[in-house]
C-alpha cells in the first residue's frame, strides 16, 4: 500500500515534489511508457495464482486486464481533474449491492502465527468498525474458516492472508473482482515497520478499496501521483488528509490513516 511504486503509475508522473494546492491540471509534459516497457516494469506477486498489482496495492487478474488497463488507462488521455473522494467506475459504480453489502465476511488465516494473527484480529475489528461506523455496510468475521483460510475458500467472501517480502505493507481488491482475487494480503513489514501508521490506520485503508473507494490522489495531477480516470467524485471537496491518499503523494495526513469527516461523508452517499 504505502511502498509506492512508480511503475504501476503513468511514466513521467514525479512521485514527489509536485507543487501544494488542490486539483490541477494536466502536466504539460507526459511521457508515456511503451507496452513492452510497462509489461516488463509491472510488479507480479511471485507465486502461483499471484495477482499482477498496479497503483501500489490494487490488484489486476491476468495479463489480459494489465493489457487492457494500459490501453483504457496509460495510453488514453488523462481525464479532468475533479474533486472529492471517489468511487471506482466503469460504465457505473463499482460497489456492492444493497444486500451484500451487509454481509460482507472474511476470514483470517492462521499462517499469521499465535501474535501476529491476535494483532489482525484487533486491527481488522477496529478498521472495519470504522466504516461500519459511517457508513451503511457490515463485516463480518467468521474464524470457523480460519484453517483453510485460502482464495479458494467459499465460506467467506473474502480472505485475509499474510505474505512477505512484497512491494506493498498490503493490498486490496475491489467490489468487482472474482473470488480467486478478492484477498487482502498483508506482508510481514506491516507488523515491524509502518512509522506512523498503525496497522488498524493500513487496513481501514485497504478496506476501502473493498468497498469500491479509489486512492484520493488521482483526483489531482499535482500529487505527483496521478493514476486514471476510471472514478467518480462522491464530494465537493479535494480532500489531501483522505484515508484513501497516499501521505508521500502530497498529502496533509502526518499521522495514523483514518477516516476524514470527507471520507464519511463520501462513504455515506455511495452506501446510505
Amino acid at each position: 500500500m504505502l511502498k509506492f511504486r512508480s511503475v504501476a503509475m503513468l511514466a513521467g508522473v514525479s512521485m514527489l515534489g509536485a507543487a501544494c494546492g488542490g486539483p490541477e491540471t494536466q502536466q504539460e509534459s507526459e511521457v508515456k511508457p511503451t507496452w513492452e516497457e510497462f509489461q516488463a516494469n509491472a510488479y507480479r506477486e511471485p507465486w502461483e495464482g499471484g495477482k499482477i498489482i498496479v497503483n501500489g496495492d490494487e490488484a489486476l487478474e491476468s495479463e489480459e486486464e494489465l493489457a487492457a488497463y494500459f490501453k483504457n488507462v496509460v495510453q488514453a488521455e488523462l481525464g479532468k481533474s475533479q474533486d472529492g473522494l471517489a468511487v471506482y467506475y466503469i460504465g457505473g459504480d463499482i460497489k456492492w449491492s444493497s444486500t451484500q453489502k451487509l454481509n460482507l465476511t472474511y476470514c483470517i488465516s492462521n499462517n499469521f502465527g499465535t501474535t501476529n494473527k491476535a494483532k489482525m484480529v484487533t486491527a481488522m475489528a477496529n478498521a472495519t468498525a470504522a466504516w461500519e461506523a459511517t457508513a451503511s455496510v457490515n463485516f463480518t468475521y467468521l474464524s470457523q474458516y480460519d484453517a483453510s483460510c485460502t482464495a479458494s475458500q467459499t465460506g467467506v467472501l473474502f480472505d485475509v492472508r499474510p505474505v512477505s517480502g512484497q512491494s506493498y505493507v498490503a493490498r486490496a481488491f475491489f467490489p468487482n473482482s472474482a473470488r480467486s482475487g478478492r484477498n487482502v494480503l498483508v506482508d510481514s513489514s506491516a507488523f515491524t515497520s509502518t512509522g506512523a501508521w498503525s496497522l488498524t490506520g493500513v487496513l481501514r485503508h485497504e478496506l476501502g478499496h473493498t468497498l469500491g473507494f479509489r486512492h484520493e490522489h488521482t483526483r489531482s495531477t499535482a500529487s505527483g501521483c496521478y493514476e486514471d480516470n476510471q472514478w467518480r467524485a462522491l464530494t465537493s471537496t479535494y480532500d489531501r488528509a483522505s484515508v484513501m491518499h497516499y501521505p508521500q503523494c502530497n498529502g496533509t495526513q502526518t499521522g495514523d490513516l483514518v477516516l476524514t469527516s470527507l471520507d464519511k461523508q463520501g462513504a455515506r452517499s455511495l452506501y446510505p
